[in-house]
């Protein structure tokens, strides 16, 4: 059975029924309306103005466009990968030739970004509603190119941000950094300011302790089951090796833990 886009937009939340889907090609100028085009060297805020930019005929462009735009770009005669998704809040401008819309670069999607690649069965048409781009089929989603770790001292993440380094192949060099070491943890709720102390040792290293965060949200504590874990931020204050005696590191946390305001056992 193929897969087609439906199932992708639909799991990151977009109707096909209240979006539309763009296709730009490379072209370095437009006849009709001697607007510059875009190329592979283009920035991402080169193609987003470039997007913003539409036909004021109804035939070209709709009266009406729909909230999101899910924007491709043309890859070959038959295939589309994508750029981004934007969200549509509206026209700005008319001249009677040509509109312009505020666009913003949505969320939505966000990791499929310059990694899906789709058929384009017309290689002529350039939009299509939605339902209709639904129907198209997936020809590829490449793997992530791997983020670099920042390093011990400068990781702080939210709670979404932790769930993606302990699931998605692009972190799988954090989650190798994080295994090596084991140590204290803060976790801050960034609501109200207070603090939680944690710490990793004997036979569980940060990768797991976290991975634990990373589930469901409060790691079996019981200072922070039913707080939204939306909210909170994790960083390390120390790291050791993992032959590190456990009393140096009941140590270091009961040290950091008499300068919070919420600590507990991690």
């Amino acid at each position: 059975m193929t897969l087609t886009l439906d199932p992708i937009l639909r799991s990151a939340g977009i109707d096909p029924f209240e979006a539309q889907v763009i296709r730009h090609a490379y072209v370095k100028e437009h006849e009709d309306t001697g607007l510059q085009g875009i190329n592979a060297d283009s920035t991402d805020e080169e193609i987003l103005v470039y997007t913003s930019q539409q036909s004021a005929n109804p035939r070209i462009f709709p009266v009406m466009p729909p909230a999101i735009w899910v924007v491709f770009v043309r890859e070959g005669g038959d295939r589309a990968r994508l750029w981004s998704v934007v969200e549509n809040r509206g026209e700005i401008a008319n001249d009677g030739a040509l509109r312009s819309f505020d666009l913003v670069v949505s969320d939505h999607m966000a990791d499929l970004r310059n990694r899906l690649v789709i058929g384009w069965r017309s290689p002529r048409t350039w939009r299509l509603n939605g339902a209709t781009a639904a129907g198209y089929p997936v020809m590829e989603i490449a793997d992530a190119q791997p983020v670099p770790f920042p390093g011990f001292d400068r990781l702080v993440l939210d709670h979404q941000q932790l769930q993606a380094v302990m699931r998605e192949h692009r972190y799988a060099a954090w989650r190798t950094a994080l295994a090596s070491v084991v140590g204290v943890y803060l976790i801050t709720d960034t609501r109200d300011g207070r603090h939680y102390i944690g710490k990793a040792d004997g036979a569980e290293n940060i990768r797991q302790r976290w991975n634990a965060y990373a589930t469901n949200g409060h790691g079996g504590n019981v200072e922070l089951r039913g707080l939204d874990a939306s909210t909170f931020r994790f960083s390390l204050l120390r790291v050791f090796d993992p032959a590190t005696p456990t009393r140096e590191i009941d140590a270091a946390e009961s040290h950091s833990s008499s300068r919070s305001t919420l600590a507990g056992t991690g």
